[in-house]
């Protein structure tokens, strides 16, 4: 039994590490919008930089009658631990 528990908790990883979650208002119509970024799979090498950075790209839109996207970048640095962001078509909400 203590052989398939290694094995399960080897390919199984907390949600806590393996996402990044965010929010953002919409500018146009005030809703907030959640996202989220998978980290194994979602970034990008900035290699302009040296490759110490990664870069990862989200279109958020609402789901109500606002139509508006919204245009996350955000930035990690080499241990995909969150540096920064950028929001078009919208504002960052802070947790």
């Amino acid at each position: 039994m203590g052989f398939f528990k290694k094995l399960i908790n080897a390919f199984s990883s907390t949600p806590e590490k393996r996402y990044f979650n965010f929010r953002v208002k919409c500018k146009r119509c005030g809703e907030v919008i959640e996202g989220r970024v998978d980290l194994d799979n979602d970034l990008s090498v900035e290699y302009e930089d040296g490759g110490d950075r990664y870069y990862c790209r989200k279109v958020l839109m609402g789901g109500g009658m606002c139509y508006q996207k919204i245009e996350v970048g955000l930035q990690f640095d080499s241990k995909k631990r969150f540096i920064e962001t950028r929001v078009e078509g919208g504002d960052w909400v802070k947790e």
